[in-house]
């Protein structure tokens, strides 16, 4: 007699509110963005719109959004190019599939969400963060990735353009700089900062009031004005065979590898 093998958990857990589903990502221990999750994610979206549904949350768990890139699994890859890029196209496609989603995508930031977080936040609608129980460890995001030997594309840096303007963007962009919570509401990197319990709950009343508007006037005004969005998102402006290429740079491999370790301890 054999044992019947345990059922995983879902990577991504979906509560529907109304007319809006919540996608809760729920990879252990900090949601970091491994293919599989990524497909899941992909799965979760293209369900949400196949279901009518009018509204989407993408919410993290307790004190963390996403951390990113699964950086130990990309690594653990060595020199296949052809994974690597499989991974960061599967990434990719969620950032597209949200970029351009045909409706309105709220990003309830439960934690802290650097890098591959910070880009799938800054690819929905409008951004509500949680404000830390302790002021002095506050939850942040940001572009990090020059801190790990990477180069933001072209398309990316256009998505934190758009929300906080050319100059303040080239000095967070440059210097892969986390961005504390309370900074990023000053900034507009986020639009609202609320406690961690009310993070979800926000996202689903902002999305209600929204979809009390004029629905197709509501939906046709969203899409013009997010059309820098799904450009920006697009395979040309974000070139993805020439970004992969870095990857295996000596000085971004040491910085890689420097990450791990630290994360180990």
């Amino acid at each position: 007699m054999t044992d019947t093998p345990a059922t995983q958990p879902p990577l991504v857990q979906i509560e529907d509110s109304g007319e809006i589903r919540c996608l809760r990502l729920a990879r252990p221990p900090v949601n970091a963005l491994d293919p599989t999750l990524c497909r899941a994610l992909i799965a979760a979206l293209e369900g949400a719109y196949h279901d009518g549904v009018r509204g989407v949350v993408l919410a993290g768990s307790p004190k963390i959004f996403s951390a990113g890139l699964d950086v130990p699994y990309l690594l653990s890859l060595g020199d296949d190019r052809r994974a690597v890029l499989e991974c960061w196209q599967a990434f990719f496609g969620v950032a597209r599939l949200l970029a351009e989603s045909r409706i309105p995508v709220v990003a309830a930031l439960t934690g802290h969400s650097p890098a591959g977080g910070c880009v799938l936040a800054l690819c929905c609608d409008y951004r509500i963060m949680a404000r830390s129980a302790d002021p002095a460890r506050p939850f942040a995001l940001g572009l990090n990735e020059t801190q790990v030997g990477l180069v933001v594309p072209e398309g990316i840096q256009r998505l934190m353009r758009r929300v906080v303007g050319e100059y303040r963007a080239e000095r967070l962009l440059i210097a892969g700089e986390m961005v504390p919570a309370e900074r990023a509401l000053e900034i507009g990197l986020v639009d609202e900062l609320v406690d961690p319990d009310h993070v979800v709950p926000r996202a689903l009343a902002w999305l209600e009031a929204l979809l009390k508007l004029p629905h197709q006037p509501m939906l046709r005004t969203r899409a013009i004005a997010r059309a820098a969005v799904v450009e920006a998102l697009s395979p040309e402006t974000i070139d993805l065979e020439r970004f992969v290429q870095q990857w295996w740079e000596p000085e971004t491999q040491a910085a890689l590898n420097a990450l791990v370790a630290r994360l180990k301890k």
